[in-house]
């Protein structure tokens, strides 16, 4: 059933479709989606943040919504133009805290549902995260910066009074020191609160120059489980976190595990007895499979579920009767809820989770579970976001919600097929996917766009995305593909690219473009190709490969890895598991990986566009591309959009801006078109 709506998609005629206009620029303001997923400990309801966009702000806002778990009853909790969000629901199923963020930063409130009543429960200067209730339902803990004293070098004398003297310099004693989508970094560390869930002062619990996360309560509410790394190298593991029992009474804190590599998503079992997890041994590969691991609370050697399991684990949620665990892993880009007790013998629910990107296909979902089992996902095709969908045990889930029948139920939206092929580089099996316009003629013939994913240890799937669906409304035909190194493969799939990245990825994307051609209907003068990121870089080195393509947009690139990895925001990650070697002791892996080397073999027509305030893939990456095409005498064109980190796409009209920018260099140069 998993590929029902591909194939009644291209059923439809041409002639039904055109029936209702094509999916707009406009349509991206009208788009609303589910996340944010948390299931009553009594089983009764779900509550969810209901997504939207505010087209007056032209931002994303979020409102609290519950549901009664048989899809009756939907109602909101909160309302108006802010994004609420995080929400945890109490022990005894009576209230909801969650976070409110406006303008001023994020505050912790609590909402009695049968009443109505709301509290804000906090009012600090810096806002709180990761909300978990104690079990007794009397307090919340939450993680939150406390500022620490800057660094300074030297001593100024004191300005006269009246004096206007320029800001005094900082000192950078650490890495990273800012951060994509954040800046700067603020001075400090990320430390454990609790606060009476009824109103009082917050209290500190953990100490010193370490940052913690989680948390989660012990079951007899005298103690905290969170992850962090006390170890004297700490700065230097960008990966490492270990388990600590951190007592609320005298602030004792207990490591219960010794590893190298992360441990996330801790969880506490409902009966109170074990701990689960997922994480790695660390091995220093650019792709590492997360594991299920499960550990009595006091500690001990920690048992590996599903360790068979050639995929990672995403998420994970104990059974109500703490015997068994519900994990989430992709495979082959699709997300599948999976019930595995503690003898390992797994269960697979459904694979029809759906991820939450929104602009681009991506992979990856929400799943939520409470008590009697009752479970919810966000679930949705490549023609509608994330809708919420509710199921209990092992049975199959049932959508509750419909946000976006009232749009895309009269849009003509883009058919997307699954196609496998082989690599031309060893056939080694590749899964692609195929976008068409709504009024597609496999008679006719169609200009076609390759999108390529970031990563690039990431995967796409049968995912809506508004890119997609703009490309093939404007009458293109859109493939995007899954190249080795992608993820939902297995580790061997993935670590094909380990230190190797960009290689034969470049391969199966070429294959993937053959075999759309083959197929008949394509117009080899009219080759496109765009990616961001990850696939930035794989588009750029596309164009030093072949003059294939008409013209070419590279997004968000790394355009020269030794600059890159030393000026990126995480400069220590990067050059650890990406490189066998620093830059100044191997240089020559570092530039023949690089699209700079091949520039000089460059004539397709490429633009450029990456956000000013990219910190992931910074803006000098993207000007010494566009600088090095000028000089080679091809034509290129820089675009900055104002304001933009590395998600890009983040604000409504940036998407759009995105997506319009690159139809535009696209059609700019058609056959025919004057120049």
């Amino acid at each position: 059933m998993k590929h029902l709506f591909l194939v009644l998609a291209l059923a439809i005629s041409p002639a039904s479709w055109s029936e209702a206009p094509p999916f707009s620029a406009e349509d991206v303001f009208r788009l609303n989606w589910v996340s944010g997923l948390q299931v009553s400990p009594d089983g009764e309801f779900v509550v969810y943040s209901h997504n939207f966009m505010d087209i007056m702000e032209d931002r994303r806002r979020a409102n609290l919504w519950r549901v009664d778990s048989d899809g009756d009853n939907a109602r909101p909790i909160t309302t108006g133009a802010v994004n609420d969000h995080g929400a945890v629901i109490s022990p005894d199923s009576e209230r909801v805290a969650y976070l409110s963020t406006d303008d001023k930063g994020s505050q912790i409130f609590v909402r009695w549902l049968e009443g109505g009543e709301t509290l804000q429960l906090t009012r600090q200067a810096k806002g709180p995260g990761n909300l978990a209730w104690s079990p007794d339902g009397k307090y919340l803990a939450f993680t939150m910066l406390v500022p620490a004293k800057p660094t300074t070098i030297g001593t100024m004398p004191a300005a006269p009074e009246g004096a206007e003297w320029a800001k005094p310099p900082t000192v950078v004693d650490q890495i990273p020191f800012r951060f994509d989508g954040a800046g700067t970094l603020p001075l400090g560390y990320t430390h454990v609160f609790v606060v009476p869930a009824s109103g009082g002062a917050p209290r500190q619990v953990t100490e010193g120059d370490f940052n913690y996360g989680g948390p989660a309560w012990a079951a007899d509410g005298n103690s905290l489980f969170v992850v962090g790394n006390r170890k004297d190298d700490w700065r230097r593991k960008p990966l490492d976190s270990e388990i600590y029992r951190v007592s609320l009474e005298d602030g004792s804190i207990t490591a219960l595990t010794d590893r190298d590599g992360p441990a996330i998503a801790v969880r506490v079992s409902p009966d109170g007895k074990r701990l689960a997890w997922v994480g790695f041994e660390d091995k220093g590969l650019s792709s590492q499979q997360f594991q299920l691991h499960v550990m009595d609370v006091d500690g001990g050697e920690p048992s590996v579920l599903l360790g068979d399991l050639d995929r990672s684990i995403s998420g994970l949620a104990w059974a109500a009767d703490s015997r068994g665990l519900y994990v989430s892993h992709d495979d082959q880009g699709l997300t599948k809820l999976v019930k595995v007790d503690l003898r390992g013998k797994a269960t697979t629910i459904t694979d029809q989770l759906t991820g939450l990107s929104l602009s681009r296909p991506y992979s990856g979902a929400e799943f939520a579970v409470g008590g009697k089992n009752v479970y919810a996902i966000t679930t949705g095709d490549a023609q509608r976001p994330a809708e919420l969908a509710i199921g209990r045990g092992t049975g199959k889930p049932q959508m509750v919600t419909a946000l976006n029948d009232n749009l895309v139920g009269h849009r003509a939206m883009a058919p997307v097929e699954e196609l496998w092929l082989k690599s031309s580089y060893d056939d080694k099996p590749v899964q692609a996917w195929v976008a068409y316009p709504p009024d597609f003629d496999k008679n006719q013939k169609y200009p076609l766009i390759l999108e390529i994913h970031g990563g690039p240890h990431t995967a796409y799937g049968p995912h809506f995305a508004t890119e997609v669906q703009l490309y093939a409304a404007a009458g293109y035909v859109v493939v995007y593909v899954n190249p080795r190194g992608s993820t939902s493969y297995g580790s061997e799939f993935e670590l094909e690219i380990h230190h190797n990245y960009p290689s034969q990825d470049y391969d199966d994307l070429m294959s993937a473009v053959d075999a759309v051609i083959a197929k008949g209907f394509i117009d080899e003068q009219q080759l496109y190709v765009t990616g961001g990121s990850g696939g930035g870089v794989l588009t750029a080195w596309t164009v030093g490969k072949t003059d294939r393509f008409a013209a070419a947009v590279v997004a968000k690139p790394v355009i020269n890895w030794i600059s890159f990895s030393l000026s990126a925001d995480n400069p220590d990650y990067f050059t650890r598991y990406w490189f066998s070697e620093m830059p100044w002791e191997d240089v020559n892996q570092y530039w023949e990986r690089s699209p700079l080397s091949l520039v000089g073999n460059v004539t397709t027509p490429t633009m450029l566009l990456t956000g000013e305030s990219d910190w992931r893939t910074p803006m000098w990456e993207s000007e010494q591309y566009h600088a090095a095409l000028m000089l080679e005498g091809v034509d290129t064109a820089l675009v900055r959009i104002p304001g933009a980190s590395h998600s890009i796409a983040r604000r409504p009209s940036q998407l759009i801006a995105k997506v319009a920018a690159i139809l535009g260099w696209f059609e700019k140069y058609a056959p025919g078109d004057e120049e």
